[in-house]
C-alpha cells in the first residue's frame, strides 16, 4: 500500500529544518522570554529540556530504526513521556511508516492518531490526517476516511484532499461525487495538477460514456 509518497518529502524537510535550526529557534524563545520571566531560570530548566528532547528524539530515529521492536517500543515510549512534545509528532509519523511497513494497519491507524493529535502545527496534522485517510480508503473505510477529511485542515492541502475524497466516492461507485472531487482538486492545483490525478478524472469520464448493455 504505497499511502507515503505524496507527504513525505515534506515530512522529511519539517525534520530536517529541525535538525538544522532547532537548538537557535529554541534558543530565540528562550532569550524572547527572558525578559518577561527570568533568562537564567528559564535557561536552566526549558532550555536544556528541549535539547534534551531533541537529543532524545534523534537517538531514537538513529538508533533503533533498523530494528523495528526497538523502534517502536523507544518511539511509544517517548510519546508517553513527552507527549505535549513538538517530536512526539514525528515520532508518531515515524512509527506509522515502520508499522505499515509491517502491513501492520491497525498500528498505522492508532499511530496516525496519535501523530494528529499531539501534532505541534496545522500542516503536520493535515500530513497525518491526509495519511490516515489513504490507508482507511484502502481499507474500504469510507465513511470514517470522509470524515478524517472533513476535520477543518488548511486550504493548501485542498487538493490533496479533493482526490483522496474522489477515490472514496469512486470505490463506493458515486461516479458523480467523484467527478466532483477530481475536479475540484484539479481547481486547487491549478498548473501544478498531477499527470495521474487528470487520469482518473479522463478514466471517469470514459467510464460515463460507456454504453449500458442489458
Amino acid at each position: 500500500m504505497e499511502i507515503y509518497q505524496t507527504e513525505e518529502q515534506q515530512v522529511e524537510a519539517i525534520k530536517g529544518y529541525w535538525q538544522r535550526n532547532g537548538n537557535t529557534i529554541i534558543a530565540g524563545l528562550v532569550l524572547g522570554f527572558g525578559g518577561f520571566i527570568g533568562f537564567n531560570v528559564y535557561q536552566d530548566n526549558k532550555f536544556e529540556q528541549q535539547l534534551m528532547l531533541s537529543d532524545n528524539y534523534q537517538s531514537i530515529i538513529d538508533e533503533s530504526a533498523d530494528d523495528s521492536d526497538a523502534f517502536v517500543t523507544q518511539g511509544e515510549k517517548f510519546i508517553s513521556e513527552n507527549p505535549d512534545s513538538s517530536y512526539a509528532s514525528l515520532t508518531a509519523l515515524a512509527l506509522a511508516k515502520k508499522s505499515a511497513s509491517h502491513k501492520d494497519w491497525v498500528a498505522v491507524q492508532k499511530q496516525l492518531t496519535t501523530a494528529i493529535n499531539t501534532a505541534p502545527t496545522d500542516g503536520i496534522k493535515a500530513i497525518a490526517s491526509l495519511r490516515l485517510a489513504r490507508v482507511q480508503v484502502q481499507l474500504e473505510q469510507y465513511s470514517e476516511a470522509l470524515a478524517t477529511l472533513n476535520s477543518n485542515l488548511p486550504e493548501s492541502f485542498t487538493a490533496a484532499i479533493e482526490e483522496i475524497k474522489g477515490d472514496a466516492y469512486l470505490l463506493q461507485g458515486k461516479t458523480d461525487l467523484a467527478r466532483n472531487a477530481y475536479q475540484a482538486a484539479i481547481a486547487a492545483d491549478g498548473l501544478a495538477t498531477s499527470p495521474a490525478l487528470q487520469i482518473k478524472l479522463d478514466d471517469l469520464a470514459q467510464i460515463s460514456t460507456l454504453p449500458v448493455t442489458e
